[in-house]
């Protein structure tokens, strides 16, 4: 209603001020906030559940079951990128693509010669791994990835001669709904055999961590991403395995962009997302998710992007800290601990 004289009424020009200011205070602090769908450059953000797809019927030789399919991130094709290994209790050492989804095996496929024997139905549920950009996980032998043409044309992972895929019912980073489906398909290893736990028996020495390491830093039961105590730099973030977490002062939270890539990337890997309920003691504050140049997904907090550092070889290792001027532990805040102000 305007006034008499022409004009808004005081009240009125007030109430939209204040709304107008409230947008944009949202506007430019969106990283700090813990609601919402996406980060400062438009991308979707969180571990929302795709929508459903149509599901493969059983029967089918594929391990497919009845009702419908979740299409998971494994559906779109997307690159595998830098692989990691999640060291899942259950599973023991799991090769993920860069996004953190398990990959898988498939027992009617051949390592020697490769050959993929799944058809065009089988990767509606059981897509292939594109081979493009894929790099060995830090510590692996990068001889054992090649790739192999499936049947749908596509230049697929092989991880010791093994046709690698994702699972379409696996929606986020950790899970491996397609561990045992139909008998016939398995998490695969890094050194593409079927991931297992170590044997009951098995030497401790031969899985447990480095005495020396700290023992917060590989806890009997790890989160995504947690915490520990270092004598030198107080509270810093660590991955599942323990390994010290790091930021990169050239990068930028606003908007979230990452300036390592190609040989960078390879020395310091990102950060694969990790889903919020799998952390334990980190800030979630602007904790999303960002899309790479290189097209891998990248884990942040305070919108700041994560890393791990291949120079570290054990639990405890803080061999990146300092590293030319620019790389710092990350604090549970995401802060760069020990960086110059």
């Amino acid at each position: 209603m305007r006034h008499p004289s022409g004009r808004a009424p005081r009240a009125w020009r007030s109430a939209s001020l204040v709304a107008t200011a409230a947008a944009l205070l949202a506007l430019t602090t969106a990283c700090g906030q813990e609601k919402g769908d996406q980060s400062p450059n438009g991308q979707n953000v969180g571990n929302q559940a795709p929508a459903k797809a149509d599901g493969y019927g059983a029967g089918d030789g594929y391990g497919a079951d009845s009702g419908a399919a979740d299409e998971g991130a494994g559906a779109k094709a997307k690159p595998a990128g830098q692989l990691a290994v999640w060291d899942s209790k259950k599973l023991g050492k799991v090769v993920t693509d860069s996004a953190g989804f398990t990959l898988y095996r498939f027992d009617k496929d051949t390592a020697q010669p490769p050959k993929s024997n799944c058809d065009a139905a089988c990767l509606k549920l059981w897509p292939a791994a594109p081979a493009d950009g894929a790099k060995a996980a830090p510590g692996v032998d990068g001889s054992l990835l090649g790739e192999v043409t499936g049947v749908d044309g596509t230049k697929q992972l092989t991880i010791d001669g093994w046709p690698m895929y994702r699972y379409a019912k696996d929606t986020k980073p950790g899970d491996a709904k397609g561990q045992g489906v139909g008998g016939v398909w398995y998490a695969a290893a890094p050194d593409g055999k079927k991931a297992s736990p170590p044997a009951a028996g098995t030497d401790p020495s031969e899985t447990a961590p480095d005495k020396t390491a700290p023992p917060e830093a590989a806890p009997a039961d790890p989160a995504g991403l947690s915490t520990r105590k270092d004598p030198k730099l107080g509270k810093i973030v660590v991955d599942r395995n323990g390994m010290t977490v790091y930021r990169f002062t050239k990068d930028s939270a606003w908007p979230i962009k990452s300036n390592c890539v190609g040989a960078c990337a390879e020395k310091w890997p990102a950060v694969a997302p990790v889903d919020k309920a799998d952390t334990k003691g980190i800030a979630k504050k602007g904790y999303m998710t960002y899309d790479r140049p290189d097209g891998g997904k990248q884990q942040t907090i305070d919108c700041w992007p994560l890393y791990t550092f291949a120079g570290d070889k054990k639990p405890g290792d803080t061999n990146g800290q300092g590293v030319g001027g620019t790389w710092y532990a990350v604090s549970p805040e995401g802060k760069a601990v020990g960086a110059p102000r």
